[in-house]
């Protein structure tokens, strides 16, 4: 294989991944709790990733180039870039390598999942940041794309935040389905890639608010990836869940 400009992932185009080093994967991940999925630090060649967050606008600089969700409550000082044809190279070629069939064929042997199905539409999903203050409640995704109308199965982010601070907060929350606590917390630090199980149940957020100094955004890659659905699947939107800490401040 000829090595690209943006070698991402030496070990993977070598394909090592499709032999031990994905059975022992998939042992973990199939296994996790609250729900299945795996922490991969150092998936990525540092430079190739560095080349990409130089190529996103940022909310802080150019915010008229991103789409801003709110939700009051629930979500705030979240922006997204998925403009396709804006792109830069080194993002164009990250994102279609986690989209081409090697490596959609390495996240089913991970998951067990046949047949996914990667979204060139990037819907949700793309470059998302966040600013000082922002935060994203515990929720489960929307389950139906709303233009292929396929079952969304899986998650994976990459964070791309060199130098974050534990004090900082942005941990990625996994809660489990009766919302007693959180089961784990995933700070949001550079080349950490996190790979999880979409379901109506499968809760994740980071519900309080960030603080980061102001000059400092926290920054990721979401790529979802989808499945045939079956017929007894009926769609929803994205489900909102109240944490123990939400009930008590509602009293």
């Amino acid at each position: 294989m000829r090595e690209s400009r943006y070698d991402f992932y030496a070990p993977f185009a070598r394909g090592r991944f499709f032999a031990a080093e994905a059975a022992q994967l998939a042992a973990g991940y199939r296994s996790a709790q609250p729900f299945p999925h795996v922490v991969l630090d150092g998936f990525f060649a540092p430079d190739t990733l560095r080349a990409v967050i130089a190529e996103i606008p940022s909310p802080l600089h150019e915010p008229e180039r991103l789409f801003r969700r709110h939700e009051a409550g629930l979500t705030h000082g979240k922006f997204a870039f998925r403009d396709v044809p804006a792109l830069g190279p080194a993002s164009i070629s990250l994102i279609n390598t986690l989209n081409s069939k090697p490596f959609v064929e390495f996240l089913s042997a991970l998951t067990g999942i046949p047949g996914l199905i990667p979204d060139p539409h990037l819907e949700g999903g793309g470059f998302h940041q966040i600013v000082r203050g922002g935060m994203l409640h515990v929720h489960a995704d929307f389950n139906v794309h709303p233009v292929l109308r396929v079952h969304r199965r899986l998650n994976l982010l990459v964070y791309l935040n060199e130098g974050w601070q534990t004090e900082w907060g942005g941990a990625l929350e996994l809660w489990p389905e009766d919302m007693r606590a959180a089961t784990h917390s995933i700070a949001p630090v550079f080349n950490r890639t996190v790979i999880f199980a979409t379901t109506d149940t499968s809760y994740h957020g980071h519900p309080e608010p960030l603080a980061c100094p102001p000059d400092v955004v926290r920054r990721s890659l979401a790529l979802y990836y989808y499945a045939m659905r079956p017929a007894d699947v009926e769609e929803h939107s994205t489900l909102w869940q109240r944490r123990p800490a939400d009930e008590r401040a509602m009293v």
